[in-house]
């Protein structure tokens, strides 16, 4: 590796990558969940030549730089919003090509719905909700002659062909999605981690913005011409392997892939496709057994029961193992929301037992930290009970990081649950250069630490101690006096908004 470098939040991550795009040469290939060009541009290099990224990519286009972007779609039924979204850029993103210059460079957009449907019985234990769905959607844009609205559909193509079924099994829902948040620059600059492009990810290191206006994500930026490669020939050909066209390339370390296709057998009853790559799965399960002093991990949700017990098993065979884990106050769907979404009290339930699972075993050697901004709660954000912890507003965690001791770091845009583990397309990489490893641990908790804090420890037992400190000292602190982000998280919050329920899959969440 010739260079990494950590990005912490939009604040670092939107202009390092907005330079890597002014100095491409030949061209940049993507896959994003969210990417939106009308984002604003954050570097003062990319805003001498224009205010959004659809400058930035006409530039690109007219110097030369081939583009091409891999966007997720997504359920029109049961992400309408995300679906609209997807299509949205999708027409920026192809009216871009007409303001470059004649002889510019290509633009291509793909915009890749996953291919994987649940089986026809499931699809008949959830037809009630589908024609629910459905009329709702009927009744929004064409039961009302309002041109706005009839416009609206015509932008949805996923919905219309949804609404021309007349079989409530049809067409079937879409379990999986393609998660994912990559960019290579000109085969040499790898872009990855957590971080998708649009403006509700545009947070800085601050984070003084209303709760549900916070995004807290860790993106690496890598010079290394070998990864770039890997990056590439994957994006290249993740959609064939996930339709079942062609079977996954080998691994090729340091990048590591989940993918799932399609079940060829059994499609009958499943909720689930088949996981056919879980490579961040098995680096996390490898790094958790030879584990010896600490592991850190950042996650959006930490649902993984098998992740859980692996952690609690190595917790018991080795007594100094020590473990930092940090996560948000609640689930988006819960935290800001007067009503709490089903999935995220469905998966408030997996992680409260995933905590439990770690509790006895780690005891005192365990630290659940959850970020909070050093100021007390608008009038708004006192209206709903999780969207504050500690008197103060939440952060929202959304990083993907994992650390063992100074051998391994971990950063991708897969959860600790079962989604990114088995379902979802997702990509990272796995770093172990010790000095490496340890500058990814540094600046993601000198960020929580705060601006005021020291160079930590390097010392493992050293830098457990001074968080555990902090948090206990956070605790028992008025908001504006604390040191940093951090206080304890809380785990009764998440078990009283828990939901159970029986028979939908754990990776559903």
């Amino acid at each position: 590796m010739q260079h990494v470098e950590t990005l912490i939040t939009a604040q670092d991550g939107y202009p390092a990558f907005e330079r890597r795009v002014l100095a491409a040469h030949q061209s940049v290939v993507m896959g994003f969940r969210v990417f939106d060009p009308l984002t604003p541009l954050l570097s003062p290099e990319a805003q001498r030549i224009g205010d959004t990224w659809v400058d930035l990519l006409v530039d690109a286009l007219n110097r030369g730089v081939d583009i091409t972007l891999h966007l997720s779609d997504f359920d029109p039924l049961v992400a309408t919003d995300l679906h609209r979204k997807t299509w949205h850029s999708v027409r920026i993103l192809r009216a871009i090509s007409e303001l470059a210059r004649p002889d510019a460079a290509k633009l291509t957009v793909h915009p890749l719905l996953h291919p994987a449907r649940i089986g026809q019985l499931a699809a008949l234990l959830t037809a009630p909700m589908v024609i629910a769905r459905k009329q709702r959607l009927r009744n929004r844009f064409t039961q009302n002659t309002d041109p706005k609205r009839l416009n609206a559909l015509f932008e949805l193509p996923g919905v219309r062909h949804a609404l021309s079924h007349t079989d409530p099994t049809q067409p079937g829902s879409f379990p999986a999605s393609h998660h994912q948040k990559v960019a290579v620059i000109d085969n040499r600059w790898t872009y990855i981690g957590g971080l998708d492009l649009d403006e509700r990810r545009l947070d800085t290191k601050d984070h003084d913005c209303h709760a549900d206006e916070t995004w807290h994500d860790v993106q690496l930026l890598i010079d290394d011409p070998d990864l770039a490669q890997s990056a590439r020939a994957h994006l290249d050909s993740f959609a064939a392997v996930t339709g079942g066209a062609r079977p996954a390339d080998p691994s090729a370390p340091p990048l590591l892939r989940t993918m799932s296709a399609a079940r060829l057998k059994g499609q009958f009853w499943t909720f689930s496709p088949q996981t056919i790559v879980s490579e961040i799965h098995a680096a996390h399960m490898r790094r958790i057994a030879t584990a010896t002093q600490l592991i850190y991990l950042e996650t959006q949700f930490f649902r993984d029961t098998g992740i859980a017990r692996a952690l609690a098993r190595r917790a018991r065979a080795n007594p100094d193992l020590h473990l930092i884990l940090i996560l948000p106050g609640a689930p988006n769907t819960v935290a800001f929301r007067d009503k709490p979404g089903l999935d995220g009290r469905v998966g408030d339930y997996l992680q409260a037992k995933c905590l439990r699972i770690l509790r006895k075993p780690f005891g005192n050697r365990l630290l659940l930290a959850s970020p909070v901004q050093p100021r007390a709660p608008r009038p708004t954000e006192e209206k709903i009970d999780r969207a504050t912890l500690h008197k103060a507003p939440l952060v929202y965690v959304h990083a993907k990081v994992s650390v063992f001791d100074n051998t391994s770091a971990i950063v991708s845009s897969a959860n600790l649950n079962g989604r990114s583990m088995k379902w979802d397309t997702e990509l990272g990489v796995e770093l172990t250069q010790g000095a490496t490893v340890q500058d990814i641990r540094q600046k993601c908790l000198l960020h929580w630490l705060g601006p005021e804090a020291d160079a930590l420890p390097t010392a493992l037992d050293e830098l457990f101690d001074l968080l555990r400190d902090t948090l206990t000292r956070n605790a028992a602190t008025a908001p504006s006096r604390r040191d940093g982000f951090l206080v304890p998280y809380d785990l009764s919050a998440a078990e009283k908004t828990a939901l159970a329920v029986p028979g939908v899959p754990d990776e559903m969440v």
